[in-house]
Formats: structure tokens, C-alpha cells, sequence
């Protein structure tokens, strides 16, 4: 059914027509000049002028055809599987390959197009399209300062400042990045309750892409890797949410406070898994909670952190940061707000199973724990004033660390490109080259005028850099070439360098330990100051050497003390010679008088 409506309007409505005609033109006023003001000029007489009085022939103006360009999408299904048939499940397409080759026409097809395809690889093998004529050739190095540039800024437009806390990268491009703004402070001064929380996107810093509407104020938020429309964040209340882009701005689950944490939720992480629907959270109530999106009611799994393994939740330490590599799916680690760093295995079947070995840590909260994405047994730790660079092999020490810095450390990131390269926040943004030098940063960019909080780099290119500041201001950074370009032999010597480090480092723990043994046998009587003999049954005796740093230094003060001796006996064989002589000299002088 065709329904039409015409609006009507009067002529008189539009205003006053206007009529143009042509006319006359006419004089509305002659100004005659004035005489009174050339006595205010000076006449300049002769006047030079140069007049290029030349035919111009350049070309000044050019019309080029119009070019338009015009973007197609294209999805292209491994191998043209049927609509029935999942490429991605071995099962299905093992079952139709045995289908289709039992076919009477297979064979037949097979040959018809093997004579195509065997021209085609006949020229292949002929010429390497994509041979490297230069590969032995070094290219020309440029030796250029490493920089950094500021690509956008991405400002909170709610008028309380609040800080941003965590940053998350979109996972399939980089195109996006999600923020999530909390402040935690301990009773912060004002009574705003905004809690929204935004994703942005990095083409456009005026308006946020989307709206993130939780029920608390999100601590952290993070993109699902395999579900780009999913993401989980961490509460400020212990809960967690889940949100998915496709359905609006709300949380579309959430978990049961009574089964959540007591604290903040500080660290979401997802977990390596077939569905791509489990992951687990870490907060300062002691506890780790293993989640599944299809049931969120209540946790799948429990983790105490009590180092004492016993299980006790008055005794277990704080969850500030959470670190899981999914190439090793059942081992993490956990940076405790005591500033311990804890090593755990879930398939232990017992708290006292999953709780591994404990590295001393800092002497503040570990506010960032990451692996290397290259070498697996060290990772890196930002904690009170410094960074260090833990390995596995070493329990009692790190194995590098920067110089304490004037203002507190708050998160770091490995570069995901280069192998020497680390990134940390304070008041600036720091960056680190351990190849390069190790007492100092490489680069220090100054982003905003208060204090960096969160900081992530754009994966696996490792060009971008986000970071987020306490008033709420996340700032796009482009590093140079030099800073994300990894060198030739650079994994090498990184690799070289990990390992020098940690046989230090055990040297140095195992002349630990001996010193430590020596003076506990000393105490108890069983060990001598240097050397003892201990008889067995058959009557002889075993030498036991004390610690060779503790004998050198023995050696040393038992010298000093020689020395001393010698000096102390010079002394006083001079101060009985010179009474000698004053006496002699007395009797003389009696004698000559007599």
C-alpha cells in the first residue's frame, strides 16, 4: 500500500520576494581629496620600480583523470570445505577426505589437474621468485638516537579526574584499545558515582568508541584473544564481568558477590583453552579464582596464597599482579602486595602442591610481573624504586636490576620485538636497553605532567605504546626504528648475557650458603676458625677448608695485626735507645763539670 502526504506552504511565508533588474549606475558619494595631508608625506623622487613585462609559460594549473578506489572483502574457507564440514576439527575433514577419494571420479580428477600443476611447479623449480640476491651483504647501518613521538591523546571527558588503571590492546589489528578508570585512593574525597569505563578507538581520541557500563568501577579490563567482541574485567568490589560489544555497554554476566572476592579484583588474565571461556583473577584478599563465562555463578577452582601451606586465609598473602604465558598453560606466577613473588602449578591437587617456589621479590607491592617473551625461564618485575630480572634457576636473588630511582615505580613491559628492551613508568616513561647500558635508561619521554600508572605496547609489532596517567590520560606513543627493529645477532647475546648473569648468581648464592654453613658449625663448636680434622672409625682424619672469601679475609686482618706487632716493637726499642743515649749524654755532661 502506497501512502503519500504532501506538505503545502503559503508564498507568503518565505519572506519578501526579490526582484534583480538591471539599472544605471549611480554616484552615492565623491570624496575629494584632501590637501592639508600631503604635508605628512615625503616625495621620492627618482622611484626605482622593476617590471618583468615577460610572457609566462609554465604550466599553473593541471587536470588529471580521477582515480577511485573501491574496498572489497574477501573470505576465503580453507580448501572450499562443504558447509557441513568445520575445517578447523581434524575428525570432520579426515572422515570427508576418505569420502571423496572412495568417489568413482576422483582419480580421473586428480590426473587432469596434476598435468596443470606440474607445469606450474615445473617453473618454480626453474626460477625462486623470491630468492635473496643480497643476503650476505650487511646492509648500511644508521646510527640514529632513539626516539619517541606522540601519536594522540585520549582524554577522560567526565569532569572527575579519575586514573586509568589498565590498558588492554584489541587483539585482532590493534585497532582499539580498552581503559579502565578507578580511583584507589582510600576513601577518595568525592562522592561522583560515575564508573564508566571506555574502549577507544586510536583513529579518533574526541569521543570514546564504546561505553563500558559496570556495576563497579573497573580496576582492570581485558580483550578475549580468541572472542574479539569479549571482554572481562575485574571490579573494584572483587567482582568480575564479562562484556561483549555486539550486545551494548552493559555487562552481559557478572559473578555472585557472595562467591567473588573481598577485595579489588586488581588482575584478570584468560586463560589458554580450547573454548577460549576460561580465565582467572588475582586480588589482595589472598585468594586466586579460576572463572568459566558459561557459569560465573561461582568459581571453578580455589587458590589460598599461604606460603606456609597450610592453607589458612588469615596467613596468605596479597594478589597485586598475575602472570601466565600460554605456551606453558599450567604454570603462573603471582606478584603479592607483601612483595613476594610466587610460582604455582594448577595441577597440583592440594594448596601446599600448587604453591611453588617463592623469590624474595621487593620491598614493596610487585605492581608488574611479566615472562620474556623470548626466554621463558626469566621474567621481569617492577616493584618499590627498582626493576629486576628474575630467572627461574635462582631462588635467594635477581639477576639484574636498574639503579633505585627518585620517584616509585608502577608497571613495565617487555618489548615484543626486541630482546633487549623493556619499557617502565613513573612520573615518565623509561626505556630500557640492557645491551646498550644498564646503569641508565636509553630514553626518557616525558608524556604528560602527573605520574604514569599503566603502560602496554601494541602486539606483536611493538611500534605503539599506550600509558595511562593518574588524572586519566592515556597517551599514544611511535617509537623509532632502532627501539622495535630487533638486531642480528641481538637473541644471541641476550642469551649470553642471561646466562653469565645467572652462574653469577649462583656462584655467589653457593659461596652463600658456605659461608652461612662454616658459621653455624663455628657457633656449635664443630668447625675451627680454619681448618679442622674430624676422625672417623678407621682413625683418620678429613680437612674441612673454611669459605675462601672468609680465610682471605682472615689472612688479611691476621697481617694487619703482624704489621702492627712490628711497628708497636720498633716503637719501643727506639724509645729505649733515645733514653740510652739521654742517659750517656747526662754522664758526660757530670763528667766534664767534675
Amino acid at each position: 500500500m502506497d501512502i503519500q502526504y504532501v506538505y503545502t506552504k503559503k508564498r507568503s511565508e518565505f519572506g519578501r520576494q526579490v526582484h534583480f533588474s538591471d539599472r544605471p549606475v549611480e554616484v552615492i558619494a565623491d570624496i575629494q581629496p584632501n590637501v592639508e595631508l600631503l604635508k605628512d608625506y615625503i616625495a621620492r623622487d627618482p622611484v626605482e620600480i622593476g617590471i618583468q613585462n615577460v610572457r609566462e609559460f609554465s604550466e599553473h594549473w593541471v587536470n588529471t583523470n580521477r582515480f577511485e578506489t573501491e574496498n572489497k572483502g574477501v573470505n576465503h574457507v580453507e580448501g572450499g570445505w562443504p558447509k557441513d564440514v568445520n575445517p578447523l576439527e581434524p575428525d570432520q575433514t579426515s572422515r570427508f577426505r576418505k569420502k571423496t577419494e572412495k568417489e568413482d571420479g576422483y582419480g580421473r580428477a586428480i590426473l587432469s589437474l596434476g598435468q596443470s600443476i606440474e607445469h606450474t611447479i615445473k617453473q618454480n623449480n626453474a626460477i625462486d621468485i623470491y630468492e635473496n640476491y643480497f643476503q650476505n651483504l650487511e646492509p648500511d647501518v644508521v646510527e640514529e638516537a632513539p626516539y619517541a613521538k606522540t601519536i594522540n591523546i585520549y582524554r577522560d571527558p567526565h569532569a572527575v579526574k579519575r586514573t586509568a588503571n589498565h590498558i588492554s590492546w584489541f587483539t585482532d589489528g590493534a585497532r582499539k584499545i580498552a581503559v579502565s578508570y578507578c580511583n584507589l585512593e582510600f576513601q577518595p574525597s568525592t562522592g561522583d558515582s560515575y564508573i564508566d569505563s571506555y574502549i577507544w578507538d586510536i583513529e579518533n581520541p574526541t569521543k570514546p568508541d564504546l561505553f563500558l557500563k559496570p556495576i563497579s568501577p573497573l580496576v582492570c579490563v581485558e580483550f578475549n584473544p580468541k572472542d574479539t567482541h569479549q571482554l572481562v574485567g575485574g571490579c573494584y568490589n572483587g567482582q568480575v564481568c564479562i562484556f561483549d560489544t555486539r550486545k551494548g555497554s552493559t555487562a552481559v554476566e557478572q559473578s555472585l558477590i557472595e562467591n567473588s572476592h573481598r577485595d579489588p579484583a586488581y588482575k584478570t588474565i584468560w586463560l589458554q583453552s580450547k573454548s577460549g571461556t576460561e580465565f582467572f583473577s588475582g586480588s589482595t584478599d589472598g585468594k586466586i579464582l579460576w572463572w568459566d563465562t558459561k557459569k560465573l555463578t561461582e568459581p571453578v577452582e580455589t587458590l589460598i596464597l599461604d606460603v606456609e601451606k597450610k592453607g589458612r586465609l588469615e596467613s596468605a598473602l596479597g594478589a597485586m599482579s598475575l602472570e601466565y604465558e600460554p605456551t606453558i598453560p599450567t604454570k603462573f606466577m603471582v606478584g603479592t602486595e607483601q612483595g613476594r613473588i610466587i610460582s604455582c602449578n594448577r595441577k597440583g591437587k592440594s594448596d601446599a602442591e600448587k604453591i611453588g617456589n617463592i623469590f624474595p621479590g621487593h620491598w614493596g607491592p610487585v605492581y608488574a610481573l611479566q615472562r620474556h617473551p623470548g626466554f621463558s625461564k626469566n621474567f621481569l618485575s617492577v616493584g618499590d624504586w627498582t626493576a629486576r630480572i628474575w630467572s627461574e634457576d635462582i631462588r635467594d636473588d635477581c639477576i639484574m636490576w636498574t639503579k633505585p630511582s627518585m620517584y616509585a615505580l608502577t608497571d613495565a613491559q617487555w618489548s615484543p620485538t626486541r630482546s633487549a628492551v623493556f619499557f617502565t613508568t613513573k612520573m615518565d616513561v623509561d626505556v630500557w636497553d640492557i645491551l646498550f647500558k644498564q646503569n641508565e635508561p636509553t630514553l626518557s619521554i616525558q608524556v604528560v605532567d602527573e605520574p604514569l600508572h599503566c603502560l602496554r605496547t601494541q602486539e606483536p609489532q611493538g611500534r605503539l605504546i599506550a600509558c595511562g596517567s593518574q588524572n586519566g590520560t592515556v597517551t599514544l606513543l611511535e617509537v623509532s626504528d632502532n627501539l622495535c627493529i630487533q638486531g642480528r645477532n641481538e637473541k644471541a647475546l641476550v642469551t649470553g648475557m642471561f646466562d653469565r648473569e645467572t652462574r653469577r648468581a649462583k656462584i655467589l648464592e653457593a659461596r652463600g650458603r658456605a659461608r652461612q654453613n662454616v658459621r653455624g658449625k663455628s657457633a656449635a663448636g664443630e668447625v675451627g676458625e680454619i681448618i679442622k680434622g674430624e676422625k672417623h672409625e678407621g682413625g683418620e682424619s678429613e680437612l674441612k677448608e673454611a669459605d675462601p672469601i672468609e680465610k682471605a679475609e682472615k689472612d688479611f686482618w691476621k697481617i694487619i695485626e703482624e704489621e702492627k706487632r712490628k711497628r708497636d716493637r720498633k716503637t719501643v726499642l727506639s724509645d729505649e735507645a733515645s733514653a740510652a743515649q739521654a742517659a750517656e749524654e747526662a754522664v758526660n755532661a757530670n763528667t766534664i763539670e767534675t
